[in-house]
């Protein structure tokens, strides 16, 4: 299996996610630049934390326009595996492959600390190594990460168990204490809290791991299908 990691102007948690692969589950990975316009040699895509052209204009939204953007979205409509961590989550949700959006935290200031997340849904490529219910200790690092949507929307991916990850308390105001989705087709995650930053308990916590295992699983299956 191989990977993308797109890499934007700004982007600061691209290298995180490139040795979360290489040296958390071994698989192959490379750094594509905003620029390409080609993802047709890999397998999943992820799209990394940072602030992706400074959070101009706000989070995500100049990057939606980036070329890379429209195979990102052909990659989706193939099924492929999308991973949007923080700043990706938002470019997920300004490009339309999520619903909602990502505003200002509740408190109105940056957050960053160690936070707990149940699993509220295990059945999914990206959750299939955890229980369901499980509580993982991620850590999280943003000002935009109070996840909104109307109430129509949230019946529906309540409806859907598109709700992947929900804050075990109230961190920042995110509604229903969602801290990670995905889209009806279940190939689309967007998330707020960093996987790729707790990869060893040396590191305080290696609840991150089983994320990226649950995708190179789910791959393998298809594959020996």
């Amino acid at each position: 299996m191989k990977f993308a990691v797109i890499v934007f102007p700004g982007s600061n948690c691209d290298k995180d996610l490139y040795f979360a692969i290489k040296d958390g589950i071994h698989a192959d990975v490379e750094m594509i630049d905003y620029r390409s316009k080609s993802l047709d040699a890999f397998d999943a895509v992820l799209i990394p934390g940072g602030f992706s052209y400074g959070d101009y204009l706000r989070s995500g939204a100049i990057a939606a326009h980036a070329p890379i953007i429209e195979t990102i979205k052909r990659m989706s409509a193939l099924g492929k595996p999308i991973m949007g961590i923080c700043n990706g989550f938002q470019i997920l949700t300004e490009i339309g492959l999520l619903p909602g959006a990502l505003i200002r935290n509740r408190q109105n200031r940056f957050i960053c600390e160690t936070v707990d997340l149940k699993v509220k849904n295990n059945q999914t490529i990206f959750t299939n190594e955890y229980e369901f219910d499980q509580t993982l200790s991620l850590p999280v690092a943003h000002g935009e990460g109070n996840y909104y949507c109307d109430i129509s929307t949230l019946k529906q991916i309540n409806d859907n168990n598109q709700i992947i990850f929900r804050y075990a308390s109230d961190i920042n105001g995110s509604i229903d204490n969602i801290a990670g989705i995905i889209n009806k087709a279940g190939n689309v995650l967007g998330m707020m809290p960093h996987p790729e930053r707790a990869l060893e308990e040396m590191l305080g916590s290696d609840d991150g791991l089983k994320l990226f295992q649950s995708i190179l699983k789910s791959h393998m299956n298809r594959v020996n299908l």
